[in-house]
C-alpha cells in the first residue's frame, strides 16, 4: 500500500487520544529543514493542559505503524510544539520504488456516484462565447476529466450542435460530445401545455413560445434558503427550452454505458441515484434556476439533486469586457508566436511542428489563467505579453517549459548512455536513496510526489449531500499544484547538476536523482493530462 499524507495525519491525531485534529503537514522549505509535521503548542495545551505531552504518547507516536503511515524517525517537544521528522531515506525508498502508485489517481474500491455535467454555454456558437462562459466550459471539462479518473460515471450535456463549436473545442483541447439526434420533446410538451397559465392582458407571445408556467409555488415549496432567487416567478416555455429539458431528461433516464471506462449503469439506477451539476457563468444562473424548477414541474422523475456550480465573472484589465473566447485565443496565440520569433530570431509560422507547439502553449496559457482561481471567485485577466513568458513562475508557459526541461534531461542521459558515457539505468531496487540529502530533493518528494494522489482526490470531490442549491469544486488545485511543482523543480534543477561527470563513484547519486525526477515527470504528465494538455519535449 502506498504511503499517504492523510493516513499519516490520521494516525498521528489518533495517537494523541480523543479530540479534534491537531497535527499538520509542513510545506515551507525553512520548516522542513527541522521537521515534517507539527502539533502546535497551543493546540497541545488545550488538549493536555499546561502539562507536557505524556511520555507514553510520544513513545507511541515514534513507533507508529499502519497502512499508509509513513515511518517516523523522531518526535520531540520544541517551542513551536511537538515536532516530528520522518525516516526520509525509507520514505524515498518506498515512494520512488513504486512511482506508478503515486503518479496516478487513487482508484476507489466502489464506483462513485453518477454525475450529469451540464454546461449551458455550449449551446451557442464560439463567436458568441463570452469569457465568463469560456471559463465555465473549461471548468466543466477539467471536472469531467477528474471525475473520470476516479471512476465516476459522467454524462456530458449538451451535445454541441453549432457546426463551428467542435473545431473550437478541439482547438482548446476540450473533450465534449457532438450531437447526433435530438431528444424527443412530445411528453414534456404535453405536460407543459397542461400546466400553462392563460395569458394576461392579451400578452403577445414571441415566436416559438407555448406560454408561461408559474413557478412561485415551487420556490416556496423548496424554500428560499436553498439558494433560489426569490424573484423567480414564472418561466416562458419555448420549443428550445423543451429541447434543453429533453436532452437532460434523456441523459438521466437512458444512462448509457461509458465506453471509455467500460462502466454500465447500475441495475437500480434511477433519477434519484444521480446528481446533475449545472456549470454556469454568473450571468446564466438565473435562467438556469428557472430551468431547474421547470424540469421538476414537468417531469415527476427529474433528479432530486440538482446543483449549481457558478463561475464568477471574468474582468479584463485595461480593456472593455467585449472580448470573445475566439478573440482571446487568437490574442494569446499571436503573443506566443511573437515571443518565440523574438527568442529565436526568426519566424516559425511555416514550421508545422513548431506551430503545433505554439498551439499547445496558447491553450496552456489560457487554461492556467482560467483555472488557477477558485471557480466561484472573480477572475481578473491581464492581457499583456508578460502572461506568456517562460520566466514568469505563475503561467502555463512556465509549467510547459519545465516539462520540456525534464524531457531534455532524460534525452541527454539516453544519448550519453548510448555513447557509453553512462551505464544503463540499474534496477530501482538497487538504488541507494540515502544519497538524496539535498533539501530540494525532499521538497519535491514531500510536497509534490507524496501528496499528489490526495490532491487529485480533492479535485474530484463533489459535496453531493451538502444542503442548498450551490456547490463548490476545487478545480483550481491542479493548476496551483503544477505551478508550485515547477517552481520547486526549477529551483532544484538550476542549483544541482544532475548528469555529473561520468565517474563510477558518482553514478549512485546520479541514478537516485534521476529516479526522483522520473517521479516528478510522471506526476507532471498526469497533472497536465487532467487539463487536456500533452507534455512537450522542447520549447
Amino acid at each position: 500500500m502506498r504511503l499517504g499524507v492523510e493516513e499519516t495525519l490520521g494516525a498521528l491525531n489518533a495517537a494523541l487520544g480523543p479530540g479534534g485534529p491537531v497535527w499538520f503537514k509542513e510545506t515551507r522549505a525553512r520548516h522542513l529543514r527541522v521537521r515534517d509535521f507539527l502539533a502546535p503548542r497551543r493546540a497541545l495545551e488545550a488538549r493536555f493542559g499546561d502539562d507536557q505531552v505524556p511520555e507514553r504518547v510520544v513513545h507511541a507516536i515514534v513507533g507508529l505503524q499502519g497502512p499508509g503511515v509513513a515511518p517516523v524517525l523522531s518526535c520531540a517537544p520544541t517551542p513551536a510544539g511537538l515536532a516530528l521528522q520522518l525516516r526520509r531515506s525509507a520514505v524515498f525508498e518506498r515512494v520512488l520504488g513504486a512511482v506508478a502508485a503515486y503518479a496516478a489517481p487513487t482508484v476507489p474500491a466502489a464506483p462513485g456516484p453518477r454525475v450529469v455535467l451540464h454546461c449551458p454555454a455550449l449551446r451557442g456558437s464560439p463567436c458568441a462565447l463570452r469569457l465568463s462562459q469560456l471559463r465555465a466550459v473549461l471548468v466543466a471539462d477539467h471536472l469531467a476529466r477528474a471525475l473520470h479518473a476516479h471512476r465516476v460515471s459522467v454524462r456530458l450535456v449538451p451535445a454541441v450542435r453549432d457546426p463551428h463549436m467542435p473545431t473550437f473545442l478541439q482547438q482548446l483541447r476540450v473533450e465534449w460530445p457532438a450531437a447526433s439526434e435530438r431528444a424527443a420533446t412530445e411528453a414534456l410538451r404535453s405536460r407543459a401545455l397542461a400546466e400553462l397559465t392563460p395569458a394576461r392582458n392579451a400578452e403577445a407571445l414571441p415566436p416559438g413560445a407555448l406560454g408561461r408556467v408559474y413557478l412561485k409555488e415551487l420556490v416556496d415549496e423548496r424554500g428560499r434558503t436553498t439558494g433560489y432567487d426569490p424573484k423567480l416567478d414564472s418561466c416562458l416555455v419555448t420549443e428550445d427550452l423543451l429541447a434543453v429539458l429533453a436532452e437532460l431528461q434523456q441523459a438521466v433516464q437512458d444512462w448509457a454505458e461509458d465506453s471509455s471506462l467500460g462502466l454500465a449503469a447500475a441495475p437500480d439506477a434511477g433519477a434519484d441515484s444521480c446528481m446533475v451539476v449545472h456549470v454556469v457563468s454568473c450571468e446564466e444562473e438565473f435562467q438556469q434556476q428557472k430551468l431547474d424548477l421547470l424540469w421538476w414541474k414537468l417531469d415527476d422523475q427529474a433528479p432530486l439533486r440538482q446543483k449549481h456550480l457558478v463561475c464568477g465573472p471574468v474582468k479584463v484589465a485595461g480593456a472593455p469586457g467585449t472580448l470573445t473566447a475566439p478573440e482571446y485565443y487568437e490574442l494569446r496565440h499571436a503573443q506566443v508566436c511573437k515571443a518565440s520569433a523574438l527568442k529565436r530570431g526568426r519566424d516559425l509560422a511555416q514550421d508545422s511542428a513548431w506551430m503545433e507547439i505554439f498551439r499547445v502553449l496558447s491553450v496552456a496559457t489560457i487554461k492556467f489563467e482560467m483555472l488557477s482561481t477558485a471557480p466561484q471567485s472573480q477572475l481578473l485577466l491581464a492581457l499583456a505579453d508578460s502572461s506568456i513568458s517562460t520566466k514568469g513562475t505563475k503561467s502555463g508557459t512556465f509549467v510547459m517549459y519545465n516539462c520540456a526541461r525534464l524531457a531534455t534531461l532524460f534525452e541527454s542521459y539516453k544519448c550519453s548512455m548510448e555513447q557509453g558515457l553512462y551505464p544503463t539505468f540499474p534496477p530501482v531496487s538497487s538504488l541507494d536513496f540515502s544519497l538524496l540529502h539535498d533539501e530540494g530533493e525532499w521538497l519535491l518528494l514531500f510536497n509534490s510526489i507524496l501528496p499528489f494522489p490526495d490532491m487529485l482526490s480533492q479535485t474530484a470531490a463533489l459535496p453531493c449531500t451538502a444542503p442548498g442549491l450551490h456547490i463548490t469544486a476545487r478545480t483550481e488545485m491542479v493548476c496551483k499544484f503544477l505551478v508550485q511543482l515547477s517552481m520547486d523543480f526549477s529551483s532544484y534543477y538550476n542549483r544541482v547538476h544532475i548528469l555529473g561527470e561520468p565517474r563510477p563513484h558518482l553514478f549512485g547519486q546520479m541514478f537516485a536523482r534521476l529516479q526522483l525526477l522520473r517521479a516528478v515527470r510522471e506526476v507532471l504528465h498526469t497533472g497536465l493530462a487532467m487539463l487536456g494538455l500533452p507534455p512537450l519535449s522542447h520549447i
